[in-house]
């Protein structure tokens, strides 16, 4: 029988909290092997290689979903395989309603300025290291295991856990779409991908590129920054030609700069100019924690009179755009009650067959649309004599903060840290808001300090304490746990 919200046995949540911390300290080291597992498959996508029937994103997101199918098969759950695209692993309830928890196992590419091995987990000081493991296939993996205890746990499951294994969420989203042409959404559904306490809303994304026409007269041998549209590039770097001819040549410096960045430029044999910017990466959807190295490298260009006309008309656009996360410097600036403020980033910046390309990553509020931003995109591209592609737009997404199941997932998480927490936004963009009824659900604590040496999501060096995992173990288990026993009709 299905209990209303408070209406069941007092202390049962607080027991089945003991036995989930319990079993996550008995099993931990099992976990982490899983984790390991999967971090050790570099699973960017990549289109360029041979396109397999059963590999739509490539080989690494590929290998990584049989390698996620087959764990679930081995923890006792029935795993199926849709077509490469995505997967599922069902523990069956009395009824075919489902809850559902949704990970994903691609990641953004590792990229640069890495001290410890990106593709399998390194242990520090209390950390998992490596790329995934916050992002998303260590939270995933601490999830399925959750489903595992509930699994041995003897408690009554009026539904079906349904576990998604996506292998597009990185770049667009296209496996959650495949799959919900095929089968109906879960009445309600959870993915351990933000942060904790529960997010029940996240603001509209738009994303693209500006591009510059035909460049004919360059001093720019090469340009180059960022590896994803989503995240504020970390480093950055130019070549450019100074030699005779150039007017007079500009020495080598070493720049540091207040927000922590910093900038080198060294003259090289061939007389050219070899500039290079140490940033921060961060997600597109907290810029403020960034420092965006294209902006260094930009504003060294234009300050030190670099490049040519046609350049400049370009790079002193892209500024406006760099300069300013809230929008700003493009006239986007705004903020509402549900979520705050617009942020905006410029993400990838390159010099590519004979064109200046800059990626735009935006999130906004309810006070703004896609259309508007987007044309705010056209004409700072036009005034550089150049255009604009729009790629991926969400919409906003906003769940009732007081629904049943959000106040179910908020009494386990506060249960588990003792805390009194309460739902939040974000600009972060994850699956909960691909289907009719969901929310994201931690891993992530923000607020607690962690280790000079340890990246963030999207980060070099991404890192993940063990402690805020078993945690987040716990808070899954007592989720699912709250979730049987409300009423999901």
């Amino acid at each position: 029988m299905v209990e209303s919200a408070g209406n069941y046995e007092p202390g049962a949540l607080e027991a089945f909290a003991a036995k989930a911390r319990a079993y996550v300290d008995e099993n931990w080291e099992a976990i982490v092997a899983d984790i390991d597992a999967l971090v050790s498959i570099p699973s960017v996508e990549d289109r360029s290689a041979a396109a397999e029937p059963d590999a739509p994103y490539g080989p690494g997101p590929r290998e990584a979903l049989t390698a996620a199918l087959q764990m679930a098969e081995r923890l006792g759950f029935d795993a199926h395989d849709v077509e490469g695209r995505i997967g599922y692993a069902d523990l069956s309830g009395e009824t075919d309603t489902q809850i559902g928890i949704i990970g994903h196992v691609d990641v953004v590419p590792a990229g640069p300025a890495w001290t410890f091995e990106p593709f399998a987990v390194t242990r520090k000081d209390g950390y998992l290291i490596g790329r995934g493991v916050m992002d998303d296939k260590g939270p995933s993996v601490v999830a399925l295991h959750a489903m595992k205890m509930l699994a041995e746990a003897g408690v009554p499951r009026p539904y079906t856990v349904r576990f998604l294994f996506g292998a597009n969420e990185e770049t667009g989203m296209a496996d959650v779409a495949y799959y919900r042409e095929r089968f109906a959404d879960p009445a309600f559904l959870f993915t351990p991908d933000a942060d904790f306490p529960v997010c029940n809303g996240e603001k509209g994304g738009i994303q693209g590129w500006l591009e510059s026409a035909p460049v004919t007269d360059g001093r720019l041998v090469e340009l180059a920054g960022g590896m994803a549209a989503n995240a504020v590039p970390g480093v950055a770097h130019a070549v450019v030609r100074v030699g005779e001819g150039e007017g007079v040549l500009p020495c080598a410096e070493r720049l540091t700069f207040e927000d922590g960045g910093m900038l080198e430029a060294t003259l090289e044999a061939d007389g050219c100019l070899r500039i290079e910017a140490q940033g921060k990466s961060a997600h597109a959807s907290l810029p403020h924690l960034g420092v965006n190295a294209a902006s260094l490298v930009v504003d060294y260009l234009l300050d030190r009179d670099l490049v040519s006309a046609q350049e400049r008309v370009f790079l002193e656009a892209a500024r406006k755009l760099l300069s300013h996360t809230d929008g700003s410097g493009v006239g986007l600036a705004c903020a509402d009650e549900h979520f705050g403020a617009l942020t905006i980033v410029g993400g990838v910046i390159k010099l590519e067959e004979g064109r200046l390309r800059l990626s735009f990553d935006s999130r906004y509020p309810t006070c703004i649309t896609a259309d508007r931003i987007e044309d705010a995109m056209r004409a700072l591209a036009e005034s550089a004599g150049g255009s604009v592609s729009v790629g991926h737009i969400m919409e906003p997404f906003l769940v009732d903060a007081q629904a049943p199941a959000i106040q179910a997932m908020l009494r386990a998480y506060n249960q588990v840290t003792g805390e009194g927490a309460k739902p939040f936004t974000m600009g972060g963009a994850t699956y909960a808001r691909e289907f009719t009824a969901g929310a994201s659900f931690g891993p992530a604590m923000p607020w607690l300090e962690m280790p000079e040496w340890a990246g963030g999501i999207h980060a070099p060096n991404e890192a993940a304490s063990e402690e805020v995992l078993k945690t987040a173990f716990c808070a899954y288990a007592c989720a699912l746990f709250e979730l049987m026993r409300i009423d999901l009709g």
